[in-house]
């Protein structure tokens, strides 16, 4: 993953109700939710939604599936993980946080 689409990523989630939407969709796991199941859990505006689904989705962090009259949107856990693991790729300089942490607790 590169650096631009981390940032990308990072600031597609450094709002608030974009931030609940993911969370929204992850929980809800490789199902997915419509926008308007979205729309009644999270207690927006479809319009606002619709904002914020389409920031997620230019992110890369959320994809958009057409099954006949409904629009599925869920959570890309393959970006998800990428994110994840660019962030988390040189934690503690390759060893093991827990035990890193443990450590310097006895120290």
């Amino acid at each position: 993953m590169e650096e631009n689409e981390v940032a990308r990523a990072l600031a597609a989630l450094a709002q608030t109700l974009r931030l609940q939407i993911f969370r929204v969709l992850v929980v809800a796991g490789r199902t997915g939710m419509t926008p308007g199941a979205l729309t009644e859990h999270l207690g927006v505006p479809g319009t606002t939604l619709s904002f914020h689904l389409k920031e997620l989705a230019n992110a890369g962090l959320v994809t958009q599936e057409r099954l006949g009259r409904y629009l599925i949107y869920r959570a890309s856990f393959e970006h998800m993980n990428e994110l994840l693991g660019y962030l988390t790729a040189n934690c503690c300089q390759g060893t093991e946080c827990l035990d890193r942490m443990v450590a310097s607790c006895k120290d």
